[in-house]
């Protein structure tokens, strides 16, 4: 049976808009900025306008200087996505660090964020309670401030190879990430070749980043990481050389 394919849609006027700040170091742009940019990919500055405001008022944007920046939880986001396009990887000793939560009891809203948290810095679960994965990122476990837990660094007795494709589906990963590739290399239409670079980003945020020597053959994730800074620099190119005049 042929793998699904990847349907893509043009972006909503707000998800326009936060992807282009996503992508955006700093995480900033005027109103003008953002029509101008939004007008390429099929929003009109009116449509623009309205999402602007709800954005703000959710949340997820913020007014600084008369400027849209992300607001907290979409920054937070950036960084995570910031550390999947740029690996900041160290050289990989065979170490692995382990997390095991020696709380015996704790309140759900708790484990909830322990799990987002270990999650977010690609850490995977091997039973409930034991969070573990290669120490071969920067952050490692070092800013781990949850209480209840304890944290270990060692080498696992079991094939590590093994161990990775347990905790992580890598094999589907790697399918999606070849199809993703595929479509932003391919697709014409700048509406749709935005939504399959937000489609990418995404992908990327769950790679698990791991050391070489655990990866499969064939693994797309630095092709995938090359591909989108391209079009990131194709984004950046499009910026008008004076500012655009005024929507506010």
């Amino acid at each position: 049976m042929p793998a699904p394919t990847i349907a893509l849609e043009p972006l909503t006027a707000r998800s326009v808009a936060l992807s282009l700040l996503l992508g955006a170091h700093p995480g900033r742009m005027s109103a003008a900025e953002l029509a101008y940019r939004a007008e390429q990919f099929g929003i009109s500055t009116p449509t623009l306008r309205v999402a602007l405001t709800r954005a703000v008022n959710a949340g997820d944007l913020r007014r600084v200087d008369g400027q849209y920046a992300l607001g907290e939880r979409l920054a937070a986001r950036q960084r995570r996505q910031d550390e999947g396009v740029e690996v900041a990887s160290t050289p990989w000793d065979g170490q692995w660090r382990t997390i095991i939560v020696v709380a015996s009891a704790r309140p759900a809203s708790e484990r909830i964020a322990l799990r987002k948290d270990l999650t977010s810095r690609r850490f995977a679960e091997l039973r409930e309670g034991v969070w573990l994965r290669p120490d071969n990122l920067d952050h490692g476990a070092t800013a781990i401030h949850h209480t209840g837990v304890a944290l270990f660094r060692g080498v696992p007795d079991d094939d590590p190879r093994a161990l990775a494709s347990s905790l992580w589906d890598l094999s589907e990963w790697a399918r999606q990430g070849h199809q993703l590739l595929d479509l932003l290399q391919h697709t014409q239409n700048p509406a749709l070749r935005l939504a399959a670079a937000a489609k990418v980003v995404r992908h990327l945020t769950d790679d698990p980043l791991l050391p070489v020597d655990l990866l499969p053959p064939h693994w797309p994730g630095d092709l995938i990481r090359r591909a989108y800074a391209d079009y990131r620099r194709e984004l950046l190119a499009s910026a008008p050389s004076s500012p655009p005049p005024s929507v506010d």
